[in-house]
């Protein structure tokens, strides 16, 4: 097995190479509205990226996953709290799973 520590060190500076180098390149204001329109939503999609997929694989049955999920993007479209969605999600995943698991 090789040093850990270097590809630690690796790591490290590829991570910290991705951080820097744009405040580096960039030294003025982004003018392009595709490229503002662009960076403004990376960070909603990366995270619906990673929680998408998780959200059908974390159960028993990806149906019961699916079916969480579209449950959870109703009731967050008709304004319900955040406390609310998550817990009738749950309550989605128990009732398909159990619903499922009797065929």
């Amino acid at each position: 097995m090789r040093n850990i520590y270097v590809y630690m060190a690796i790591m490290a500076l590829v991570s910290y190479l991705i951080r820097v180098l744009p405040l580096t390149l960039i030294r003025r204001e982004i003018r392009s509205v595709f490229l503002r329109s662009f960076l403004y939503y990376v960070p909603y999609v990366t995270l619906a990226v990673m929680t998408f997929p998780a959200i059908v694989q974390a159960t028993e049955h990806p149906a019961a996953g699916a079916a969480a999920l579209v449950a959870g993007v109703l009731l967050a479209w008709f304004g319900r709290s955040l406390f609310t969605v998550a817990v009738f999600s749950c309550l989605t995943v128990f009732l398909v799973q159990g619903l499922l698991g009797l065929f």
